[in-house]
């Protein structure tokens, strides 16, 4: 079957498109049924209960209005018409809230209702107005009074209309809640069952192949780097038992990196340097040998602790490997003599960008190494080596750069006698700086 001849990668991407899809699918169904209940939510919330909310209030502005109205009739006092004014102003406001929201057949009635009210109420304010009591209270109790009853029978049968509907709408979204939920689910569900039927025969044959890696794994581990692989497929797994074998062999030689490596900061020791070193020398081609050196670490070491300064060693170790992999060539060696000295390899067009960039990146570094006193005055005061009280400065870094076709006669030595000399001369400089040995053939 086709299916089985795709690469594991093919396969783990089929079982995650079918998943893609269907989840897609679902979400896009899930949002538009949610886009739609949203609408219905706002219809019901803006008209629907906004619609029930009002009348609900016109009728208490009703009755508060009848209660003025009486008390106003009983006591004859005309200084309170501009309360019952204002009563009647909340009632036609409230109404015309009301007009604007709900144009339903059954809103008409109420409005004829409504304007009957309305009439009868500007015609009981005038005579109230007129001071005219009799006439006002004759009008209150034929008139006014049975039209605001029949106005406020009319808005509790309203408010149960809305009421019911606003329930029947609720119980519709509920319904197509649950539907779409069940279609969301079901639509998931396919997609993670063809996805795991896929899984199935791509776990079988990673578990089977794990097997023998790993069985490769502890044999290589163990220090048999011969394991045999029989792994034909051609899929990734087989492409990874023919690097076994390669990775065998440079194990080999890792390993023997690895027991000459500064336990500091992992990178090659002197064993290495030298090696390498000697090396670029027999073959003839041009290189930089860059030395690297912490000013005031033992001072620095005295004052703040053994495991400051064994952080710092492997702080500096990380950025000497990071400075030297991003601005070298992949060909470079990045040593670590010891203590507080490393050692680059690199080529001569290239060591004075490096230089550059590993005192900028230690600059960066070195105020965070010391506590808030010492970083505000520069210094610390404390005892040399002599026994002497000194003022000793924030670390700063040496670096001195010797150049392979600059010697007529490169050797380990010279190299290193020049680094001398220089870094000798670089620690009586102020702060961080780097210097070139430019002169030719010496």
């Amino acid at each position: 079957m086709q299916l089985f001849r795709l690469t594991v990668a093919q396969k783990i991407a089929l079982g995650y498109l079918l998943v893609v899809s269907f989840c897609l699918a679902a979400i896009i169904y899930a949002l538009l049924s949610l886009s739609s209940l949203m609408g219905h939510s706002e219809q019901l919330v803006s008209v629907e209960f906004r619609t029930f909310t009002l009348s609900r209030d016109l009728a208490r502005s009703l009755l508060d209005q009848e209660r003025l109205e009486r008390q106003i009739l009983v006591l004859r006092d005309a200084s309170m018409l501009s309360l019952l004014d204002s009563r009647q102003q909340e009632v036609a406001s409230t109404w015309r809230q009301m007009t604007v929201i709900s144009q339903d057949e059954y809103f008409s009635q109420l409005q004829k209702t409504y304007v009957m009210f309305d009439q009868a109420s500007r015609k009981g304010l005038s005579l109230l107005t007129e001071e005219n009591w009799d006439a006002a209270e004759q009008h209150s109790l034929e008139a006014l009074s049975p039209s605001r009853d029949r106005l406020l029978k009319r808005l509790e049968r309203f408010r149960q209309r809305r009421e019911e509907a606003m329930d029947d709408t609720i119980r519709l979204y509920a319904g197509d809640i649950r539907q779409g939920y069940r279609l969301t689910l079901a639509l998931a569900f396919a997609g993670i069952s063809l996805a795991a039927l896929v899984a199935v025969g791509v776990i079988l044959k990673i578990h089977r192949s794990i097997g023998q890696l790993t069985r490769a794994t502890k044999a290589i581990a163990e220090g048999s780097y011969d394991y045999p692989l029989t792994l034909e497929s051609h899929d990734e797994f087989g492409h990874l038992a023919r690097h076994f074998s390669d990775m065998a062999e440079k194990l080999r030689v890792l390993e023997q990196l690895h027991l000459d490596a500064n336990p500091l900061t992992r990178l090659p020791g002197n064993l290495t340097i030298k090696s390498e070193l000697e090396s670029r020398i027999n073959d003839g081609h041009p290189f930089a040998h860059i030395y690297v050196d912490i000013d005031y670490f033992k001072a620095y070491n005295d004052r703040y602790g053994y495991q400051s300064g064994s952080d710092v060693i492997s702080q500096v170790g990380d950025m000497v490997k990071d400075v030297g992999t991003q601005f070298g060539t992949p060909q470079d060696l990045i040593g670590h003599i010891g203590g507080d000295d490393y050692v680059l390899l690199s080529t001569p067009d290239r060591a004075e960008q490096i230089a550059a960039e590993l005192i900028k990146a230690f600059d960066a570094l070195v105020p965070e190494l010391y506590n808030e006193k010492d970083r505000q005055i520069g210094y610390f005061r404390g005892m040399d080596r002599y026994g002497v009280e000194r003022e000793f400065p924030l670390l700063s870094m040496s670096i001195a750069i010797v150049c392979s076709n600059n010697l007529s006669n490169p050797s380990a030595e010279a190299i290193g006698r020049e680094c001398a000399k220089m870094k000798e001369h670089l620690k009586k400089l102020p702060g961080s700086n780097y210097l070139i040995d430019r002169r030719e053939l010496r």
